[in-house]
């Protein structure tokens, strides 16, 4: 039976939302393998909204379930209403959404806060055992849910980010652009993605191998 997997989308443009080319990436890498894939997000309105073209803030709100339809083609569900049970696996691209909508990351460090929903479904993923997969700045989700576990996370090499990730009781490992850091004692697997200057292609190749152990890890239970 294909395992049934939620990618947490945080809206659409890598500025104010999901990194386009890592959520389409993992969205394809899941298909490859007969996943079911479950897209969800937070029914809320974005942290900020900003032109992708001039790089500048957008005075009008936009809602992040809303804008992250765009990128699972309508087929789309509030986090709040999916539960542990309901998968197999749990998938995040990064973009600044991770760090805007789905935490205030961007703004507050390693001193964040989480969104409740994704907290709760996080924790919820954890206890129950269940791969958890984080592309590019979304690992740092995992840092602060579950900094008292100590898991093992990648952001690639950025050591900002890497030390924030150890104040929130993370460890961070250093991974080359297509590598992928894997904690089996968490159910982690984690890559860095656009966190290093390269193309959408050694994107894909980083996110497919994410997806492989994610899916492995979930065959494993």
């Amino acid at each position: 039976m294909s395992a049934k997997v939620g990618v947490v989308l945080s809206g659409c443009g890598v500025i104010d939302g999901s990194e386009i080319h890592e959520a389409v990436s993992i969205l394809i890498a899941l298909d490859r393998r007969g996943a079911q894939i479950i897209c969800i997000a937070p029914n809320a309105n974005q942290t900020e909204v900003a032109n992708h073209l001039t790089k500048k803030p957008e005075p009008h709100p936009r809602n992040i379930l809303e804008e992250s339809a765009r990128i699972a083609r309508g087929k789309i569900r509030d986090i709040a209403t999916v539960e542990a049970a309901d998968l197999d696996a749990l998938v995040f691209p990064g973009g600044f959404g991770a760090a805007k909508n789905l935490s205030n990351f961007a703004k507050a460090g390693a001193n964040c806060t989480v969104h409740p929903e994704v907290q709760r479904l996080v924790s919820e993923m954890h206890a129950a055992k269940k791969p958890i997969g984080l592309a590019c700045i979304a690992p740092v989700l995992a840092a602060k849910i579950l900094g008292k576990h100590s898991p093992k996370l990648t952001i690639g090499t950025d050591k900002n980010t890497a030390d924030a990730i150890g104040s929130m009781g993370g460890k961070h490992v250093n991974t080359d652009p297509t590598g992928v850091c894997v904690d089996e004692v968490n159910r982690l697997a984690s890559t860095a993605c656009y966190m290093n200057d390269v193309g959408p292609w050694t994107v894909y190749q980083g996110a497919e191998k994410m997806v492989e152990e994610v899916l492995r890890m979930a065959q494993a239970r």
